[in-house]
């Protein structure tokens, strides 16, 4: 699997571009981070690689077929998206919730769900560490079990590609730290995974590639050793950061970003 964006331009009008010749790509088992400040069009680029916003130049490919031609189904076949909020309105089933899933997948004449699509539930909810959780009214749980319903409501869709907008928004720290874990764990089992973040050490903790957009110039697109440094993320976010690097108990390496408080500027 390979998305490929290449010299595409975003936004709302053609006149006015919230971005310019962004290019970046996510294959199998890559975590893609989404960086950059407020207003830049992250958002913008998960509705156009999504299609509900056509891009305003260039082109977007999902193994060399042009996305932006593809019908809801189709799209629905590959990519699944995990929202930044999701409505509570009903108390449904943690199970029925993950069952939506399978809407569009479901091989029943009947349009009811199979014994495959129940099975495939079932597994998602296991992946998820959620299964317990399975009879529970999903407006009874909390915050990060309800984003791992959603992850696990993605994979029952089986798709090859995860698009999270912001999955942490909201979760204490706890949970935000077990969610990035399971991103971590979904690029291991194979799924590519594009993820819009605030946080820059998501980044480093995924070990993903960066596209990050900036204030005023091109995006940048790499590793996030590469494009995590001092000089973009003051160009990009206007504050000051020193890079700390250290080694686990497990002998890994990671590096996070530091504020320098009173490196704020405008």
């Amino acid at each position: 699997m390979k998305l490929l964006v290449q010299d595409a331009f975003i936004g709302y009008d053609a006149e006015k571009p919230l971005q310019k010749y962004v290019n970046f790509s996510v294959e199998s088992g890559e975590v893609c981070c989404i960086l950059g400040p407020n207003g830049c069009g992250k958002t913008t680029l998960v509705n156009t690689v999504l299609g509900t916003t056509p891009p305003l130049a260039g082109s977007i490919t999902f193994d060399g077929s042009d996305v932006t031609k593809w019908s809801a189904a189709e799209l629905s076949d590959k990519v699944a998206f995990v929202a930044q909020r999701h409505n509570q309105p009903f108390p449904y089933q943690v199970k029925d919730v993950v069952m939506l899933g399978r809407l569009t997948k479901t091989e029943s004449l009947s349009g009811k769900p199979s014994t495959r699509d129940y099975n495939i539930v079932e597994n998602a909810m296991e992946e998820m560490g959620i299964r317990h959780l399975r009879d529970v009214p999903y407006v009874d749980i909390s915050g990060g079990e309800l984003q791992l319903v959603m992850f696990a409501r993605a994979l029952a869709q089986e798709p090859q590609l995860l698009i999270m907008d912001e999955p942490t928004a909201a979760l204490d720290y706890g949970n935000a730290v077990r969610v990035i874990e399971k991103v971590r764990e979904l690029a291991d089992e194979g799924y590519g995974v594009m993820m819009i973040t605030h946080n820059p050490d998501h980044a480093f903790m995924t070990r993903a590639n960066v596209a990050l957009f900036m204030r005023n110039q091109n995006m940048k697109f790499g590793t996030a050793y590469d494009i995590i440094t001092r000089e973009n993320i003051s160009d990009a976010y206007g504050v000051n950061v020193k890079l700390v690097e250290f080694t686990h108990d497990n002998q890994e390496v990671m590096r996070m970003c530091a504020p320098e408080f009173g490196g704020l500027r405008p």
